[in-house]
């Protein structure tokens, strides 16, 4: 988990970098081993870094291009970046493929990317702005539009900060929580403030404003087959242990929520098949046995052999 910050000016106007490093402050819980900023004509950048892969200091962003025609900050991880490496490149990391990419292929770089991520790119030469969200939206990215900039990050907390907008609760929202337990897209629970939705990026200049487009839909991108039940098990299996091996790939320690339940279960039992050290799991337990699921998640736990760690969640 990182945190992405921006302010683009497509009006003329033009902010200090104060403003930026209070967007920064505000993320901090997202990214407590590095922070950096990016200024530019009219336009400002921020980063907060959680390191997962490539902790060393030439991968901390905003990362810039060998030219410094590009910069970017990326919140997320491509699972398949190893494999888009095509040539020598300064980092181990996946942040240099993500813009090395985008230099290669545009927008269409988007559909190489197997991961989860939300990412912004700055062109110094063309004077635009590239900002992207993953598929299914695993990484948040919300923004705020008007006819002089867009102010995006990935959390509310991070807008508010720079004061351009009015704490305002949205009522229409409240509603919508009070109704449904959720807000729904792309409205937040913030009057002003909107999620890029799932699977569209936007693109900005001061000659054509902002362009929004979608870029993947699960409606138009399906693929229909017809196969037999044991086939579809068969094909079900092998995609579940491909997507838990990809996200095995880290430059530091790390373990899994065990909940007991169905998903969890199954993530820590093919983690468990495709290591050779133990699997560290981790769950929130209650001393109320009616909210606490841990008999299931010890149980789950001691057939696969993890070292089991239980927080206790307290009301004080």
């Amino acid at each position: 988990m990182c945190g992405i910050n921006g302010i683009y000016q497509f009006g003329g106007r033009t902010y200090s970098e104060d403003l930026i490093q209070k967007m920064n402050d505000a993320s901090a819980f997202r990214g407590p081993d590095a922070e950096g900023v990016y200024a530019d004509d009219h336009v400002l950048l921020g980063h907060r870094r959680l390191s997962i892969i490539d902790p060393n200091e030439q991968s901390n962003q905003p990362f810039c291009s060998e030219d410094d025609r590009y910069s970017v900050v990326f919140n997320g991880e491509i699972y398949n970046f190893r494999d888009l490496r095509k040539h020598q490149f300064k980092t181990d990391g996946d942040t240099e493929v993500v813009l090395a990419a985008y230099i290669k292929w545009g927008k269409e770089c988007l559909r190489v990317f197997n991961g989860m991520f939300a990412f912004a790119i700055w062109d110094k030469q063309e004077k635009e702005l590239f900002i992207a969200r993953d598929r299914l939206g695993i990484k948040p990215l919300y923004y705020v539009l008007s006819d002089h900039e867009i102010v995006f990050s990935s959390s509310l907390k991070a807008i508010l900060a720079t004061e351009l907008i009015e704490r305002k609760l949205s009522r229409k929202s409240l509603a919508d929580y009070l109704r449904y337990q959720t807000v729904h897209a792309p409205a937040t629970i913030v009057e002003g403030i909107y999620m890029l939705m799932p699977g569209h990026f936007v693109r900005l200049n001061e000659q054509d404003g902002a362009e929004f487009k979608e870029w993947w839909s699960p409606v138009r991108d399906f693929r229909k087959a017809s196969l037999s039940v044991s086939e579809v098990q068969t094909n079900v299996r092998q995609l579940l242990t491909e997507s838990v091996q990809r996200r095995l790939v880290a430059d530091v320690p790390f373990g899994a929520f065990l909940s007991g339940g169905i998903d969890s279960s199954i993530v820590v039992a093919l983690m468990s098949q495709l290591q050779t050290q133990k699997t560290s799991t981790f769950s929130v337990v209650f001393k109320e046995n009616e909210f606490s699921e841990s008999v299931y998640a010890r149980e789950v736990a001691q057939r696969y052999q993890t070292d089991h760690h239980e927080i206790e969640l307290r009301v004080e």
